[in-house]
């Protein structure tokens, strides 16, 4: 028996891992950065930027949650939106090839294109960056469900059919439980991109003051030549993409662990 069982957990290891790898990562670059003397203005050392992250901390911090706002209203919007849409196109295959091209379209659509102009229409500044991010994320969503919805097991669709269930019926028992793991993969991606676009739309809006985002501290930081405050802004907002990663991976893990096969092992 081994002495370390707790090593061959899967979810141990599925954390111990990347948390080595960065470790390593973290101080070979201290030790380039120490050892080649490289000027703090071109790239800090993480010692650089943890000293920032403590001594700038309440600023970015603060900043961060102007930025996680915009992302969770945007995220949130996006699956409300993207789940109608994709129970919208099922219905019919001539309505999903008549929509579906369009929600390409807006996937496709740089949001830095089209930001200015949301900006312009709209006089509440939160609302245009809603938009914005919400515009990034709702694809995945929409493409996701719409996948899961059709992926439906033809044998129990035929069951469903010669038991004369109806169409409700076939969509909260059959489809919709089929949907769920493509759903929960397309949150794990739309949860990244809204984030993402949250930054974007910040970026181009350029709003700046006591209600400014982390894309408002980077801007500043990059015009002042403080690099260190650049890169412990982009460590948050890293850090912030992969708790919501893990977030939703873990929703899923709780909703289809008991069940599906995609969440067991």
């Amino acid at each position: 028996m081994s002495k370390q069982p707790w090593l061959s957990n899967p979810r141990v290891q599925n954390i111990l891992a990347p948390v080595l790898v960065g470790a390593v990562l973290l101080g070979l670059w201290q030790l380039i950065c120490v050892a080649m003397k490289v000027p703090v203005y071109l790239v800090p050392s993480p010692a650089d930027i943890g000293r920032t992250l403590i001594s700038d901390g309440p600023m970015l911090l603060g900043a961060l949650w102007v930025t996680l706002k915009i992302t969770f209203l945007s995220f949130a919007l996006a699956v409300v939106l993207g789940v109608l849409a994709a129970f919208l196109f099922v219905q019919s295959r001539i309505i999903e090839a008549s929509l579906f091209p369009y929600a390409i379209l807006l996937q496709v659509t740089p949001v830095v294109a089209i930001a200015p102009l949301i900006i312009i229409w709209c006089s509440n500044a939160t609302l245009a960056l809603v938009i914005c991010a919400t515009l990034v994320a709702i694809f995945p969503v929409i493409s996701n469900t719409v996948l899961g919805l059709r992926s439906v097991n033809p044998g129990l669709l035929n069951l469903f059919r010669l038991n004369r269930a109806s169409r409700w019926q076939t969509l909260v028992r059959l489809r919709i439980p089929s949907a769920l793991p493509y759903f929960f993969g397309g949150l794990r991606i739309a949860s990244g991109l809204a984030l993402i676009g949250a930054v974007v739309a910040e970026f181009v809006a350029g709003t700046g003051g006591t209600g400014a985002g982390l894309a408002y501290q980077i801007l500043q930081a990059g015009f002042q030549l403080n690099i260190p405050r650049l890169f412990a802004a982009l460590v948050l907002i890293a850090l912030t993409g992969v708790l919501l990663f893990s977030l939703m991976a873990a929703l899923a893990r709780y909703s289809l662990g008991h069940w599906h096969e995609s969440e067991q092992g």
